[in-house]
């Protein structure tokens, strides 16, 4: 019964700012807490290469269980 395009509910989603690009990955610092998480493009971003700069507002994707690595899943404008 499950579906593959149906998203993990146990993700949290965050709003957050791009501060630096580290060898393809992403410091986002978290606006709600002042937490600082290293975040990877997700797959459809890559796919059809979205670009993200240090100063975007991003939406990242992290899971409960480590709190210090995420997902960008979207780039506001």
């Amino acid at each position: 019964m499950s579906d593959d395009n149906v998203k993990d509910d146990s993700a949290i989603e965050l709003p957050g700012t791009v501060i630096e690009e580290v060898r393809g990955a992403f410091r986002v610092k978290l606006d709600k807490m002042e937490h600082i998480v290293l975040c990877r493009l997700a797959g459809k971003m890559r796919k059809f290469r979205i670009r993200v700069v240090p100063g975007d507002h991003v939406t990242v994707e992290v899971s409960p269980y480590d709190m210090t690595r995420g997902r960008i899943t979207y780039r506001d404008k």
